[in-house]
C-alpha cells in the first residue's frame, strides 16, 4: 500500500468529529462541517462505485465534495465510461466484475447503486472485505436476504447506510418525526404510506442485447431470460424499467414504500410502538395474471398496478399502504395529526408551533446528535461519511431498514398470492401458510451465488 493510503487508512480510523452538534435545531445552522475536516487531499476518501446508472450519478454529484471515485463497475460499458468521464475526468479504472473493486486495499467506501435484485450480493461481499458501504434502497428483493445481511453486519461492524435520504431531509420528514417525538400528535393510531400506482404496458419484444451490454451479469442471480426492448426504445426489462418486474424489484410496493413505509414505521417506534406487525390484508391489481404467486406471462410489466393494504400492529394501530391519494406520509393521533412529503408538512399541531414552538434541540434528537450541516442527499451522504470515522450507526441503518421493508416485502407476496397474511415478527416467518413462506427467499442462478468468505479484519 502507498504511504498516501496508509496515511488514509490512519485517518479514518483514528479521526473523530468532535462537537456533534446535539443542540443544533436546523441543518442550516454553521458547526464545523465534514466539508471542513476535508481540506487535505489525504483526508479525503477513495469510493468504488458498483453500478453507474442514474442515482449513482445524482449521489456522486452530491458527496464529490468528500470523495474520490478511483473505481467503477457496471456490466453495461457505456454507462461506465460515461460515468467515469463525469466524474473522474476518465481517471477511475472501470470494471465489468464489481468483485476486482472489492479486492484493492485503496478503496475506503463502496456504493453500491445496481438494480435492486443486484443489492444484496455485492453488500454482503463487500462488508466481509472490509469494506463500509452506501447501498440504494430496497436493501433487498426478499426478507431472507435481509436476514443474512443483517447478521453479516453485526459480525463485521460494517458501517452500512441506506440510500432512504428523507431520514436526512430536515425541515420536512425529520421535523415531523420530531413533532411525533415530542408528542404533538399524541399516542398513534393510524399511519398511511401513500405511494402511487405502477405503469402496465403491453407485450414487449424480443431483440438482439446492446454490444456494449453484458445481458447474463446483469440478470446475475435473477433467472435466465430475453433481452426485451419495446420499439418506442419506453418499456424493457432492463435499466430503470428493472422496477416494474418482481424478479427483479418489488414494484412501487418496495421501491417508494422503502421510503413512505420507512417514515411510517419511525413514527411508530419514536411513539414507543416498538412491536412489529401481527399481519397484513388487502387487495391488488396486477397488469398479468399469476398462478402460486407466480406471473403466468413473462413479456411484460407485471408487478401491481393499484393496491390498498392494511398492516396490524398490537394495541390496535393500524398502517395502510395504498396507491390512491396524495402522495406522502399521514399520521393521526389522539392529538391531531399531520401530513409530509417532499413538499410539505401540514396539519393543526404544525400551525400550532406558531405559538408553542419545538424545544431547540428537538430536530437533533430525533437525528440522533449527529452533524447536520446540509439537507437531504448531501446529508445523508455526510451522515455516512461521518459515521464511517466515529464508527456511530448511520441514521438509515440495514436494522431499522429491514424492519420496514419486511413489511413492503409482505405486502408483494399478499398482492402475489391473493390472500391475507398472520406475520410472527418474532421469528420472521408466515404463520400457518407454507406456500407464502416459501416466498420469503429466492434462488439464485448458479454463478452468483453469494460468496461467504471470511470476513476481513481492519
Amino acid at each position: 500500500m502507498s504511504e498516501i493510503n496508509q496515511q488514509r487508512r490512519k485517518f479514518l480510523k483514528t479521526t473523530a468529529i468532535a462537537g456533534s452538534a446535539a443542540t443544533v435545531p436546523y441543518f442550516y445552522s454553521t458547526p464545523k462541517s465534514l466539508a471542513d475536516e476535508s481540506t487535505s487531499k489525504n483526508d479525503r476518501m477513495a469510493i468504488g462505485v458498483i453500478g453507474a446508472g442514474g442515482m449513482a450519478n445524482g449521489n456522486m454529484n452530491a458527496a464529490k465534495k468528500w470523495l474520490d471515485v478511483v473505481a467503477i463497475a457496471d456490466v453495461d460499458k457505456g454507462r461506465a465510461d460515461k460515468f467515469n468521464k463525469q466524474h473522474s475526468e476518465g481517471k477511475a479504472d472501470t470494471y465489468e466484475d464489481y468483485r476486482e473493486i472489492l479486492q484493492r486495499d485503496d478503496i475506503d467506501v463502496i456504493h453500491v447503486a445496481t438494480p435492486d435484485h443486484w443489492h444484496t450480493k455485492p453488500l454482503i461481499e463487500a462488508m466481509l472485505a472490509g469494506k463500509d458501504v452506501y447501498c440504494e434502497k430496497p436493501l433487498t428483493l426478499t426478507i431472507d436476504e435481509g436476514k443474512l445481511i443483517r447478521k453479516v453486519q453485526k459480525e463485521t461492524g460494517r458501517v452500512v447506510q441506506v440510500g432512504t435520504q428523507q431520514r436526512s431531509t430536515f425541515p420536512l420528514f425529520v421535523k415531523a418525526m420530531a413533532m411525533v417525538n415530542e408528542g404533538r400528535v399524541g399516542k398513534i393510531q393510524r399511519v398511511q404510506a401513500a405511494i402511487g400506482g405502477a405503469p402496465s404496458c403491453g407485450a414487449i419484444p424480443v431483440v438482439d442485447v446492446p454490444k456494449n451490454l453484458n445481458w447474463d451479469r446483469w440478470l446475475g442471480p435473477a433467472p435466465s431470460v430475453d433481452y426485451r426492448l419495446s420499439e418506442n426504445g419506453k418499456n424493457t426489462n432492463c435499466h430503470y424499467e428493472f422496477r416494474w418486474w418482481y424478479e427483479y424489484s418489488g414494484g412501487k410496493l418496495t421501491d417508494w414504500g422503502a421510503h413512505h413505509v420507512d417514515i411510517s414505521n419511525w413514527a411508530l417506534k419514536l411513539n414507543g410502538q416498538t412491536e412489529g406487525p401481527l399481519s397484513i390484508g388487502g387487495k391488488a391489481t396486477h397488469p398479468v395474471e399469476f398462478k402460486n404467486g407466480v406471473a403466468v406471462d413473462n413479456d411484460r410489466y407485471n408487478t401491481a398496478t393499484s393496491f390498498q393494504f392494511n398492516v396490524a400492529y398490537p394495541g390496535g394501530t393500524e398502517m395502510v399502504i395504498r396507491n390512491d391519494t396524495d402522495n406522502g406520509v399521514l399520521i393521526e393521533g389522539d392529538k391531531g395529526r399531520i401530513f409530509v412529503n417532499r413538499r410539505k408538512l401540514v396539519g393543526a399541531p404544525v400551525e400550532e408551533l406558531k405559538d408553542n414552538p419545538l424545544p431547540e434541540d428537538a430536530i437533533s434528537k430525533v437525528y440522533r446528535g449527529m452533524p447536520m450541516e446540509h439537507n437531504e442527499r448531501a446529508q445523508h451522504w455526510a451522515n455516512f461519511l461521518h459515521c464511517v470515522k466515529t464508527r456511530e450507526t448511520p441514521i438509515s441503518d440495514v436494522h431499522t431498514h429491514m424492519e420496514m421493508l419486511n413489511v413492503c416485502h409482505l405486502a408483494g407476496i399478499s398482492a402475489r398470492l391473493g390472500r391475507d397474511l398472520k406475520w410472527d415478527d418474532a421469528n420472521e416467518q408466515i404463520v400457518g401458510d407454507e406456500e407464502a413462506n416459501g416466498m420469503l427467499t429466492r434462488p439464485y442462478r448458479e454463478g452468483y451465488e453469494i460468496e461467504m468468505k471470511e470476513a476481513v479484519v481492519s
